[in-house]
C-alpha cells in the first residue's frame, strides 16, 4: 500500500501495545479506522486520541476468541465504511509454561486469540478486499517465535509459528488467484507493549480458579520472567514506523531485532541436516532480543 489517506483500516487489539500504537499511526496517516478489542476502557480511551488527530473512528468491543464477534466486527466495519483495504490482525495473548504443567483451557485460549481469531478474520475479509478496486492488505501480527524457538513457551511458539505458516500458505493462495490483496507478517522479538498483562483480559470460559496451577510456583515465575521481557525489550514507539514503511514497500515479513537474524539462518541450516535445538547454542543470540532496527 503506497498510500494511507482516506483508506479504511480494520486494527485488533487496538486498546493495547501494537495494536494501539498502530491506530494512532495510521490516524495520523489519515486513514478511517474501526478499532477492536475486549477491554472497552482501553479502547475507548483509543477512540478518543483517535478523533483529537481528527481522524474517523470507530470503536467495536470485541472479543476474538469467538468467531461470532470477529463476524460482527467486520460487518460493523463495513457497514461503516463500505469498504476495508487495510486489515491489521493485532490482538493476542502470550501463555508461558511447560507441556506438562500448562492446562488444556490455556492451549484454547492462546489457539483462540492468537491463530484462529487470525483465521476468522481472514475468511471474511479476503472476499471483500477481492471484491474491491484497488489495493488491499493484511498485516498478521506474529513474533519472532514464530521463527525461531527458545524455552518455556510452547503454546506461544506453536501460535507464531502457525501464523507465519499461515500467513505465508495464503500468500501462495493470493497469488494464484491474481488477487489484489498482498499480506505480511510482524515478528518482532521483545518490545515495550503490556503483552504481559495477559491474564488481566482472560475471558471466563477459559478461567478456573479453583485449578491449583494458578497458584504454583511454576505459575508465578512464568509471569515474572514475562514481565522483565517485556518490560526490558526496545521501546514501542519506532514500530508504527517500521510498519507502515514495510507497507510502503511491500514487504512480506517485517522483522525489527537484526541482532536475532543470525539465529534464523542457524535455526534454517540445521534443519537438513537433522540437527536439533541446542539450548548452549541459542543463549547468545537471546542477549540481541532487546535490540532495534531503526525505521
Amino acid at each position: 500500500m503506497k498510500v494511507f489517506k482516506n483508506k479504511v483500516a480494520l486494527i485488533t487489539g487496538a486498546g493495547h501495545g501494537f495494536g494501539r500504537a498502530l491506530s494512532l499511526e495510521a490516524a495520523q496517516r489519515g486513514m478511517k479506522l474501526a478499532i477492536a478489542d475486549i477491554d472497552k476502557k482501553a479502547l475507548n480511551k483509543t477512540e478518543n486520541d483517535i478523533k483529537k488527530t481528527g481522524a474517523k473512528v470507530i470503536s467495536i468491543p470485541t472479543d476474538v476468541t469467538e468467531e461470532k464477534d470477529i463476524d460482527a466486527m467486520v460487518k460493523k466495519t463495513m457497514a461503516e465504511y463500505g469498504e476495508i483495504n487495510l486489515l491489521i490482525n493485532s490482538a493476542g495473548v502470550a501463555i508461558p509454561g511447560p507441556i506438562w504443567e500448562l492446562p488444556t483451557r490455556d492451549w484454547e485460549w492462546i489457539l483462540h486469540a492468537d491463530l484462529m481469531s487470525q483465521v476468522w478474520a481472514l475468511k471474511r475479509v479476503i472476499p471483500i478486499m477481492r471484491k474491491q478496486k484497488g489495493h488491499g492488505d493484511i498485516l498478521n501480527v506474529a513474533s519472532m517465535a514464530g521463527l525461531i524457538t527458545s524455552p518455556l513457551m510452547p503454546a506461544y511458539y506453536a501460535t507464531k509459528f502457525a501464523v507465519v505458516g499461515m500467513t505465508e500458505a495464503v500468500e501462495y493462495d493470493l497469488q494464484a488467484e491474481e488477487a489484489n490483496v498482498g499480506l505480511h507478517v510482524f515478528c518482532p522479538a521483545f518490545v515495550q507493549t503490556d503483552l504481559y498483562h495477559t491474564e488481566e483480559h482472560r475471558p471466563e470460559k477459559y478461567t478456573d480458579k479453583s485449578d491449583p496451577y494458578y497458584s504454583s510456583e511454576i505459575f508465578k515465575e512464568g509471569q515474572k520472567q514475562a514481565k522483565k521481557d517485556i518490560t526490558t525489550g526496545m521501546p514501542l514507539d519506532n514500530v508504527p514506523k517500521i510498519i507502515f514503511k514495510a507497507l510502503e514497500d511491500d514487504k512480506f515479513y517485517i522483522l525489527t531485532h537484526p541482532g536475532m537474524n543470525p539465529a534464523i539462518v542457524a535455526r534454517a541450516k540445521n534443519i537438513p541436516s537433522g540437527k536439533g535445538p541446542d539450548l548452549k547454542a541459542l543463549a547468545p543470540f537471546m542477549e540481541e532480543t532487546h535490540e532495534v532496527e531503526e525505521g
